[in-house]
Formats: C-alpha cells, structure tokens, sequence
C-alpha cells in the first residue's frame, strides 16, 4: 500500500489542496465531483499511485467568490494545476463533475495517456437534469435548499445513491459535512446554473479527437445520471469498452469495493 502525502500551494492566490502517492510511469490524476473532494480517492491512491486534488470550491481548497464556478474555469484551473504539479501527461479518472477535465482533455488530448469515466455528468446530448439538480437550478429554491441541508438531511437524501440499504457510508458522509460550508454551496449553485443541458452536449462535442484508450465504468443504480450515458460516452470515443456494474449505485466502488483495483488496473494500462 502506498503512503498517501498531502499538499498546499496556490495558483494565483487561489489555495489548493491535494494528495499523492508515488506511481510507477504516467501518473493517475483523479477528479471528483458534486459534492464531494479528494477523499473520495485515498484508496485508490494508497493502491496505485497518483494525484487528486480539491477542485476549487470544495474540500480544502479555496472557495472565493469571484472563481469561474463553470466547466471552463474549471478547465482554466486544471491546466494551471498540472503546471504548479510538473505533469505534462496524466491518466485520468472522473467522477460525475470531475467530467470538468474532459473539457482540458478534448482541447488538450496528448496530456491523456488513458481515460476512465465514472458515472460522469453527461457531456453529451440528451441529457436532463436530475431532480435534486433543477431545485440547485432554480434560484431562491436553490438557496433555501442549501440552506436546509444538515448532516441528517444528508443523510436521509444519500440513501437513494447507493445500492446497500440505508444511508451511504458514515465516514464518506462527514467528509462532506466537514466542508459543506456556504462556499461550497455557492460553488455547486454557480457550476449547475451555469450548465443547462445544451451546454453539457457542447462541451462533449469533441470527445472524437480523445484516442486514449477508455473504461466507462457505470453503476446501474444510479439515480441521477442513467446507464444510456454510459453506452453513449462509449460510443463518443474512439477507443472506449463500457462496464455496466450490477449492485452499484452513483458512487460505484462505495458498494463494489473490487471496482477500486478495477479502476487502477485500467488506469495503469497493460
């Protein structure tokens, strides 16, 4: 098992935190999403290496008002990122909005040695939000919905994202809590405001240009973002496999922990 180190730097002032591990060749940048940070990635670090990073807006990292909360700052933010890491070349893993570095990797494709999407926002056509999403969309709602999140409305709303009865793990979920603050809540607003399912398909539109061989990874249970899209990314991209994981909800290798060497494995390439 690897040893997982931590890190602090800034770009532009902008504070930034992330971990790693040592990994052998090409490392694996893993991206997470809404609403969670790096943590979401420690076991995948400790098994094969890598870097994740809280994206501007959650975990550690700064949450100022005036960042781009939209798919191209976070695309702006990446590039400077791998800079301030020294890494001219990633495999890279997403997570629902970590989808944000498919938009560096379209315009950037030679950074991306291989590619694994992870029950990812929809760059693609025909997507509708969620449920959950449209009230984050509509303001005022979103607002007083933020408001009225506790640790035991959290609770209560992840026991529709996972496959295991109840509610998604206790340690997962205070990883959440503990930085759920009013920034953070301004960042999710500002990102799916930002975002109507027009823009999601136009900032997929490139995914033709991505020959990096790709694992699309879905766990069928997942209540937001549909199996289809799973087989529709698999279809956007040149060189891409689709694995439709039984028994797994939005955060797959949280009921399937077998899927975390999975990822790792394909990460690593042959």
């Amino acid at each position: 098992m690897a040893s997982v180190a931590e890190h602090t730097g800034a770009i532009d002032e902008l504070p930034v935190f992330w971990r790693s591990a040592p990994s052998p060749g090409t490392p694996t940048l893993y991206l997470h999403g809404v609403p969670t940070n790096a943590d979401d990635w420690t076991p995948f670090l400790e098994r094969g290496g890598g870097v994740a990073v809280d994206l501007p807006g959650f975990g550690r990292s700064g949450k100022p008002g005036h960042f781009d909360y939209t798919i191209e700052g976070y695309d702006r933010f990446l590039e400077r990122f791998l800079a301030l890491v020294e890494l001219d070349r990633v495999r890279l893993v997403v997570h629902d909005w970590g989808a944000v570095g498919l938009a560096l990797a379209q315009r950037r494709p030679e950074l991306v040695e291989r590619l694994v999407i992870v029950n990812a926002v929809p760059f693609l056509p025909g997507y509708r939000w969620h449920r959950l999403a449209r009230v984050w969309r509509t303001p005022i709602l979103g607002e007083l919905a933020m408001g009225a999140t506790t640790p035991r409305t959290l609770r209560l709303i992840s026991r529709e994202s996972n496959h295991a009865p109840g509610p998604l793990p206790a340690a997962f979920l205070r990883s959440v809590t503990d930085h759920f603050d009013p920034g953070t809540q301004r960042a999710i607003l500002r990102l799916y405001r930002a975002s109507p399912s027009e823009r999601l398909a136009r900032a997929g539109a490139a995914l033709g240009s991505l020959g990096a061989p790709t694992l699309v990874l879905w766990g069928t249970e997942d209540p937001y973002l549909p199996g289809a899209f799973a087989d529709a990314y698999a279809r956007a991209l040149p060189d891409a496999s689709v694995e439709h994981v039984a028994e797994a909800g939005h955060w797959p290798w949280l009921d399937r922990p077998e899927l975390i060497g999975r990822i790792v494995e394909f990460a690593a390439g042959p």
